[in-house]
C-alpha cells in the first residue's frame, strides 16, 4: 500500500499542486445541483459560469419562424435544461469575465455543452473572444437549425438595441 507519509517533500507539494489545479479548474456536479440561467450561463451554489466561446440569445430575446414571433432566448434555456436532464456536468474553468463569472466549458459526458447549443443552432460562435466554435456554427447554418431557419438578431447586437 502507497503512503503519502512516505513522500517526499517535493513529491507531496507536487501532489498538493496538482489537486489545487484540479479542484480549481475542474468541477462535477448532479444537474440537481445546478440552475440554468440563460442558453449559455448556469449556476452552481452562487458561482455563475459563463459558457465560454460562444453567446445565446438573451432571454427575452425574440425571433420570427413562419411570421409568428418565437421567444428564442428562453428556448435556447430549455434546450439547455433538457440536455443536462439528470446528467453529471463537467466544468473546464478558464478564467473570469467583467462581471465575475466564470468562464468556462461545460461537457456532459464527452460532449461539449457549447458546442451543442450551436450545432443545434439555439448559440453563436462569439468571434470576439474565441474561434473554437465556428465549424458547429457553419454546421448549424448550413442545415438551417435553429435560429438559422428563423429571423434574428445575433445577441450581441440584441444586447446593443437596449
Amino acid at each position: 500500500m502507497f503512503l503519502v507519509s512516505k513522500l517526499s517533500f517535493k513529491s507531496k507539494l507536487w501532489l498538493f499542486l496538482v489537486l489545487i489545479f484540479f479542484l480549481l479548474f475542474f468541477s462535477s456536479v448532479k444537474a440537481n445541483q445546478l440552475s440554468v440561467t440563460d442558453g449559455d450561463t448556469i449556476r452552481i451554489g452562487d458561482e455563475r459560469i459563463r459558457f465560454s466561446g460562444i453567446d445565446a440569445p438573451e432571454i427575452k430575446q425574440t425571433c420570427i419562424h413562419q411570421k409568428l414571433e418565437f421567444n428564442c432566448g428562453e428556448f435556447s434555456k430549455n434546450l439547455l435544461i433538457e440536455k443536462i436532464a439528470d446528467q453529471e456536468v463537467n466544468c473546464i474553468r478558464e478564467s473570469n469575465d467583467q462581471y465575475g463569472r466564470t468562464l468556462a466549458e461545460c461537457f456532459v459526458g464527452k460532449e461539449s455543452l457549447s458546442s451543442y447549443l450551436v450545432r443545434e443552432g439555439y448559440a453563436f460562435a462569439y468571434r470576439k473572444y474565441s474561434n473554437k466554435f465556428v465549424a458547429d456554427e457553419e454546421y448549424a447554418k448550413k442545415n438551417s437549425n435553429g435560429m438559422w431557419s428563423m429571423e434574428f438578431i445575433l445577441p450581441w447586437e440584441y444586447r446593443r438595441q437596449k
